[in-house]
């Protein structure tokens, strides 16, 4: 598949100057018709001179800055094109042509691709950071939104249980409130697919600020989020679908158990007792057969 000039762009953010950053920000963060702006009016919305505006275009490896207008109208184009078949958008190898008796092998055999991919990509050292940080931590505070809800709530959920003392707010101004109270002595967790989710980096731009030790979990290990993060854990570097794929929850998730299991070993004995005990609370409340 033809890589789209939105991936082209985060593929290569992290090698761009400060000031060519702000104009893959701006591309990033805005969806209107930014195909039909001049180089001045982009230059004056992203708050850049216009020679940056074409070092930009040649940082990404375009021409000029026709160029880049053209991509991003092909890209344009495609979105269009690509909302009126539901299916491929959320990346679902699916036809009309299917039948009920398809989906689970091909749901199976997309997750199985997913997740070998993320195998490749994980870096042990960052992870093995991310459970220390975690376990010394008088606060773990867990921020995402949309897609990433999941991973969030299963995290918080899992980290609880161990008796490891952990927060999440669906509200993104107590979100904000929430990581402005953090310290050196807590942790931020960030998940986002793609690493621009507008509410995760701010929240996560203020948890570094407030002085928080920083965790992201995302797809692409070099995005505007990967600025604030002392801890990265990156499940891949490649665009599989358009959009916050609905398939991103499955490694995601992966992840979440990765940090469950090493926060088990870093202190067998310790977490297995927390892990009973609270099973057991839960236990308690369900009705016997």
């Amino acid at each position: 598949m033809e890589e789209s000039i939105t991936f082209i762009i985060k593929k290569n953010y992290s090698k761009l100057r400060k000031s060519e950053q702000k104009v893959a920000e701006y591309l990033l963060s805005n969806d209107g018709d930014i195909e039909q702006m001049s180089i001045s009016q982009l230059a004056r919305n992203a708050e850049v001179s216009q020679p940056t505006v074409m070092r930009f275009a040649k940082g990404i490896g375009l021409e000029n800055y026709k160029e880049l207008k053209l991509a991003l109208t092909k890209e344009r184009v495609h979105k269009s094109m690509e909302k009126d078949k539901k299916p491929s958008l959320y990346g679902f190898p699916i036809s009309s042509e299917d039948k009920m008796e398809d989906i689970p092998a091909k749901v199976i055999t997309k997750t199985t691709q997913l997740l070998n991919e993320s195998l490749k990509s994980i870096d042990v050292g960052q992870l093995e950071l991310a459970v220390k940080a975690i376990v010394r931590a008088r606060t773990v505070a867990v921020y995402g939104v949309e897609n990433s809800s999941t991973t969030v709530e299963d995290l918080t959920t899992k980290l609880l249980y161990l008796g490891i003392n952990c927060k999440q707010y669906g509200d993104f101004y107590l979100q904000n409130i929430s990581a402005n109270a953090l310290g050196k002595e807590d942790v931020a967790v960030g998940v986002s697919y793609t690493g621009y989710s507008k509410n995760t980096v701010d929240v996560m731009k203020q948890a570094k600020k407030a002085g928080a030790t920083t965790i992201i979990i995302t797809n692409y290990d070099q995005t505007l989020l990967s600025k604030y993060a002392d801890i990265t854990i990156c499940l891949s570097n490649e665009q599989f679908l358009y959009g916050n794929a609905i398939f991103s929850r499955s490694t995601q998730l992966a992840v979440v158990d990765m940090i469950f299991m090493g926060i088990l070993l870093s202190d067998y004995e310790t977490y297995t007792k927390r892990l009973d005990e609270n099973s057991q609370l839960i236990t308690s409340q369900a009705y016997h057969r």
